[in-house]
């Protein structure tokens, strides 16, 4: 059997109006598998899907699938996949490194993130960091629905959340050749689309990238003079208004996204 199908659809990454779902287990054509009760119940009792329904499915591995019900169960759905409908993609080598925050905003954080591609979300914590207990479960949660409702065939990587100081002390060993794109506060506007349109320039558009915004109290002195003091660390500007941590992190995302990812 092909491992590839037409799809019907104009643009065949619009998930709006299909079902798509995120699993586990690796994919290939002619096998079946059963859905947990979560998933099951979603497409029979929440979408009213029956035998014969069609399903999207993807793992991050093995592209995404067509998959037709074959049991209608409640709580052990049956799908039977039929061929596959988009190769795997490799996500934007960023990273979004952020401070956290209150549970709906962190929520939205997560979401956003991953629709803007990031490939790693990793929480990390400031001298003044508010929120210093969270939920790694509840961020991946949130990473798999953005991607199954807008068309993803990958989900970003949800880290634990480590304290900046930590994370930049290894940063070498963990993230050998990555630039971090620090955005401070005090950097006074303008100063971004200089910085992005030189790295451009010298040939970092697709280069491994991690975007770092602070909390909503800022970095700290002492902070941003260590990140100020790093070779491989770049301060950018995120205008002159003041932003929430959250606008502030989905707003450098779609610059550098822009700049120097894939759009």
């Amino acid at each position: 059997m092909a491992d590839t199908t037409p799809d019907t659809d104009d643009n065949p990454r619009c998930a709006s109006g299909r079902a798509r779902l995120y699993i586990e287990e690796s994919l290939s054509a002619g096998t079946s598998l059963t859905l947990d009760r979560d998933q099951s119940h979603y497409l029979v009792n929440v979408l009213r899907m029956g035998e014969g329904g069609r399903v999207l499915l993807f793992n991050g591995r093995d592209g995404e699938w067509a998959a037709r019900i074959a049991e209608a169960h409640k709580k052990n759905c049956v799908l039977e996949l039929v061929a596959r409908t988009r190769a795997q993609e490799p996500l934007p080598d960023i990273w979004l490194l952020f401070a956290p925050v209150k549970k709906a905003r962190l929520d939205f954080i997560a979401q956003k993130a991953t629709e803007m591609g990031v490939a790693v979300i990793q929480p990390v914590f400031t001298e003044r960091t508010v929120v210093t207990r969270l939920k790694d479960e509840r961020l991946q949660a949130n990473a798999v629905e953005a991607a199954e409702q807008c068309g993803l065939v990958a989900v970003p990587e949800v880290r634990e959340a480590e304290k900046l100081g930590t994370l930049l002390a290894k940063w070498d060993e963990i993230a050998p050749g990555r630039r971090i794109l620090f955005c401070d506060e005090n950097e006074g506007p303008g100063a971004t689309r200089a910085a992005l349109e030189k790295l451009a320039g010298e040939g970092k558009k697709g280069s491994p990238l991690a975007v770092l915004v602070g909390p909503e109290g800022g970095f700290s002195p002492k902070e941003r003079e260590i990140l100020r003091g790093r070779s491989d660390t770049l301060a950018l500007s995120l205008g002159p208004r003041i932003m929430r941590a959250d606008t502030a992190a989905i707003a450098a995302l779609a610059v550098v996204g822009l700049m120097l990812g894939d759009w």
